[in-house]
């Protein structure tokens, strides 16, 4: 990545605000719109959407006695001074430490005036 690239900082960050299950918090991560790409298909992330999906996610979640997220970056190449393709896997734990899942995911994150933001979110096989 370039010079002024923080994308390791910017994900780690992602992951401790997404672990707090603040809703408007993690919203602040996102470029808008953003695009979802799942097994269901996929989905411009406008803020409504977003923020109805993510309201899914954290309910399913704390339904679960989940703890907090970690994220494994397997892979990371420059798109260019302005993007970057992001890959690994988030590790989910339950409040007592023990492994909730393992949730395969790439990210292409756009650098805006506030700097990185995830414009494309895709849920995949390992």
């Amino acid at each position: 990545m370039s010079n002024d690239s923080n994308v390791g900082q910017f994900l780690a960050g992602y992951y401790r605000v997404f672990s707090t299950l603040d809703l408007n918090a993690i919203q602040t991560y996102f470029h808008r719109p953003a695009v979802f790409i799942g097994p269901a298909g996929v989905f411009p992330l406008d803020a409504g959407t977003l923020i109805a999906m993510m309201t899914r996610t954290i309910d399913d979640l704390r339904a679960k006695d989940y703890g907090h997220s970690e994220f494994i970056l397997q892979d990371e190449k420059p798109l260019g001074s302005q993007s970057a393709f992001v890959s690994g896997i988030a590790l989910r734990f339950k409040t007592d430490g023990q492994e909730l899942e393992r949730v395969p995911l790439s990210y292409i994150l756009q650098k805006a005036e506030s700097g990185w933001k995830i414009a494309v979110l895709l849920l995949h096989a390992a």
